[in-house]
């Protein structure tokens, strides 16, 4: 399933985390992986021309500070870029470790622009980083670099967030939609080379409709409501919408097993009810996988989104490492 990882990388906990699952995943696929390091010399070269006014008046004269202007970029460019080497230099003893084929990458530039460019313009199949970089303070949830890449790459991208054991359960979240049975599909083949448990969970909302009604009811006028006929709305919500809900989900969890049943998997599925990534990270939690699969859009997907929402949060607050499907 996948041939070619790119993983980028800051020598962050989070980064070797995802060095790690990267070289796993390259044994389990015999693919070859690219380690991709951003430095940004431009941007330490103009913050050093914004400083220079402060600078003592002893070098502010024109030969002394072209002389400092010309120190300060060969120690920045040439040591930005040993740094990125040497970062590079222990991924690739790892993959050498394990007999997996390594390629290198140092690009000079915005790093989240830089990654996604070369993800765009190479055939990757997957991206793998980690979830924080060398930022990361107490309060911090999900790095930028990160959260710009997994909004808009459109290779599928693993989150590595804590490790887990190499053949720890496999949990997809689906919803019927194209996306989300690319997932399962996803899923059941990282599950396969694990020898991995694959647990299969769909939800639906009977909550939403209850809180609707509740909101309509405190606005809706005397005559509004018999022309709304709201107590015969609220009963056909009630009585057939929510249980066809429910129906039509565990549609999509039968749907499911028997895809993975003619992949040669037998799953576990269950069925959810709540505000879906409410439901799911609740689930999560109980459940400790150590990957979760989701589809970057579900059923309400309109042009121009980044992501489905319920894969947003899930992205952020998943204890876990999570896995979103592009295809």
């Amino acid at each position: 399933m996948y041939k070619r990882i790119l993983v980028p990388i800051d020598n962050s906990p989070h980064s070797e985390l995802a060095v790690g699952v990267a070289t796993d995943l390259a044994l389990q696929f015999g693919a070859e992986v690219t380690g991709i390091h951003v430095y940004a010399a431009r941007l330490h070269d103009e913050r050093f021309k914004q400083m220079e006014e402060g600078l003592p008046s002893r070098y502010q004269e024109k030969q002394t500070l072209e002389k400092q202007r010309n120190v300060h970029n060969t120690l920045i460019g040439e040591g930005l870029h040993t740094i990125s080497d040497s970062y590079l230099d222990s991924f690739q003893r790892s993959c050498e470790a394990a007999k997996v084929a390594f390629h290198r990458k140092v690009v000079e530039g915005q790093n989240y622009v830089e990654i996604l460019k070369e993800a765009a313009d190479s055939p990757y199949d997957l991206m793998v980083m980690g979830i924080l970089g060398l930022g990361a303070v107490d309060k911090s949830s999900m790095g930028s670099v990160c959260g710009r890449v997994a909004a808009r790459t459109r290779t599928d991208i693993l989150i590595a967030k804590a490790q887990g054991p190499p053949d720890g359960k496999v949990m997809v979240a689906i919803d019927g939609s194209a996306y989300a049975m690319a997932a399962l599909r996803s899923a059941l083949e990282l599950a396969r080379g694990r020898g991995a448990a694959v647990e299969v969970v769909s939800v639906f909302d009977p909550d939403f409709h209850v809180r609707a009604f509740h909101s309509i009811a405190g606005v809706l006028s005397e005559e509004a409501s018999k022309s709304f006929r709201f107590k015969d709305q609220e009963r056909l919500h009630e009585e057939i919408i929510n249980g066809g809900m429910a129906k039509i989900y565990r549609g999509h969890l039968e749907g499911a097993c028997l895809i993975a049943s003619q992949m040669g998997h037998k799953i576990e599925s269950t069925l959810l009810s709540g505000k879906p990534f409410e439901a799911v990270l609740k689930h999560v939690e109980e459940s400790q996988p150590s990957l979760l699969v989701l589809g970057r859009f579900g059923t309400h997907w309109t042009e121009g989104l980044d992501m489905g929402s319920t894969t947003d949060n899930l992205l952020r607050l998943a204890p876990c490492n999570v896995l979103i499907a592009n295809r």
